[in-house]
């Protein structure tokens, strides 16, 4: 339990209060027109800032490196001038 509170009160970024903030805009607004689809996305943006979670927060998205073995090989290259 205490590792879920130290989650929700700890690494405020600025990402992540920009998540807050907007997620509670766009719920806010939701809830005046009677819309789902914005509510939804809004519930979405909320549950990303007090969770921390999203899919480049935790690198999640990131690409391994690939290590190239082969050296490069650098040519010099020939230019012909046109007239």
């Amino acid at each position: 339990m205490e590792t879920i509170k130290q989650m929700i009160f700890t690494n405020w970024h600025f990402m992540r209060w920009l998540r807050l903030v907007l997620g509670g805009f766009i719920a806010i607004q939701a809830i005046q027109n009677h819309d789902l689809v914005p509510g939804l996305i809004g519930v979405f943006f909320l549950y990303q800032a007090i969770t921390n979670t999203g899919c480049c927060g935790t690198k999640s998205c990131a690409v391994t490196p690939t290590k190239n073995t082969e050296e490069i090989k650098v040519r010099d290259i020939e230019f012909e001038e046109i007239k």
